[in-house]
């Protein structure tokens, strides 16, 4: 019996050293499913982080890309990233992704299917709220760019002069190719932080695209909190922190400068790193936005959100904060708009690199959406 017993032990172990077997006979999509479920310690946990204020926001990485994220052939799991940071000051696995390559399909993102998600919608009890809470701060950690302490590390390093005079000197085609590419990097870390929400894999694969497809933007404009630096107004930008001079070559000054204020706005309401992590949530889970086929459903969602948003409100005594994020959330809306006008501005003008150059993943989520919006001029 007691041999008996050890190998039916033995058996256990196995089984949970491979939680996601059953997933290994499936061609994998561009944009993987979670690659495991994370666990989580409800409201101890949730506690457990600092409420310390980071006056910080993030716009654009360099070309190095903290790995797993997407988990594209590599087989790891946002854990095994920042375990792999280790020794080396997070700097030795940052490889990763490249938007120069071909770029994940949103349409590669499955509809909901019991077997792989555990969440449901949430009851709205305080202990369920406490773990939506804690699930959605942990994806927010996990699907960050970069640690928060080397973003300390390096918010003095700026560019020289002759750095600005050579992103000056870019052509407005090639400024916007490498923007793209830019901005595509962070909408990817964007996507794994979506689908670790709990009740957005509940939505129809449609729903889920519509919400990325108007909101993803928005999410990377709110992270850019983490990536601001409010005394010299700079945001990280291919791995030194920049000033509007920078992206002169753009030629969409008010859109940059727009950027920035907002930017500058969200570092002033001083947020905690769980109090972003829940407002990015509430940003991307919206049903308001078009082309949305159940509402109903996208509503139960944003409304479990929307509770979490203001349990940690309450907990950290800023209820007043949610009318200012309130706010927040129009401005959002008309700097996406703005950046659309650009795009369809550019498009006009620069065809071949909108249509052929621009990350497929940056074309599909925006390019087609500015040519159908109504003529503008620049």
């Amino acid at each position: 019996q007691q041999q008996q017993q050890q190998q039916l032990q033995g058996d256990t172990q196995v089984a949970l050293a491979y939680p996601t077997k059953t997933r290994q006979d499936r061609s994998p999509p561009l944009l993987q499913p979670m690659a495991a479920a994370y666990t989580y310690g409800g409201n101890s946990e949730l506690m457990s982080y600092t409420a310390d204020v980071h006056p910080y926001l993030v716009c654009s990485p360099n070309d190095t890309q903290v790995s797993g994220m997407i988990y594209r052939s590599s087989g790891m799991t946002p854990t095994s990233r920042s375990q792999g940071r280790g020794d080396n000051g997070g700097h030795s696995d940052i490889r990763g992704f490249d938007s120069r390559q071909q770029s994940h399909d949103l349409m590669a993102i499955h509809p909901y299917n019991s077997l792989d998600d555990q969440y449901h919608l949430y009851p709205y009890s305080p202990r369920s709220i406490d773990d939506l809470c804690a699930s959605i701060v942990r994806s927010h950690r996990e699907t960050g760019q970069y640690r928060l302490e080397e973003l300390q590390a390096l918010r003095w390093k700026l560019f020289t002069r002759e750095e600005i005079q050579a992103y000056q000197s870019k052509t407005v085609d090639e400024m916007w190719q490498h923007c793209a590419i830019r901005l595509t990097d962070a909408v990817q870390y964007v996507v794994e932080f979506a689908k670790h929400i709990p009740g957005f894999r509940l939505l129809s694969q449609n729903d889920q695209i519509a919400l990325l497809k108007t909101g993803s933007m928005e999410v990377v404009l709110v992270r850019m909190c983490r990536f601001f630096n409010t005394e010299n107004s700079t945001v990280f930008f291919d791995g030194k922190f920049a000033g509007t001079e920078v992206f002169k070559s753009l030629v969409c000054g008010d859109l940059i400068t727009a950027v920035f204020d907002f930017a500058r706005g969200m570092c002033a309401l001083q947020l905690t790193e769980q109090q972003i992590a829940l407002f990015s949530a509430l940003v991307l889970i919206n049903a308001d936005r078009p082309c949305l086929e159940d509402r109903g459903r996208v509503q139960r969602v944003q409304r479990s959100v929307e509770l979490g948003l203001t349990h940690i409100l309450h907990r950290d005594n800023q209820e007043s904060l949610m009318h200012k994020l309130y706010q927040r959330m129009a401005v959002l809306r008309s700097l996406c708009s703005l950046h659309m006008e650009k795009l369809r501005w550019f498009t006009q003008r620069y065809p071949l690199t909108a249509h052929s150059l621009f990350p497929p993943l940056y074309k599909e989520l925006f390019a087609s959406e500015a040519e159908l919006l109504p003529g503008t001029t620049h």
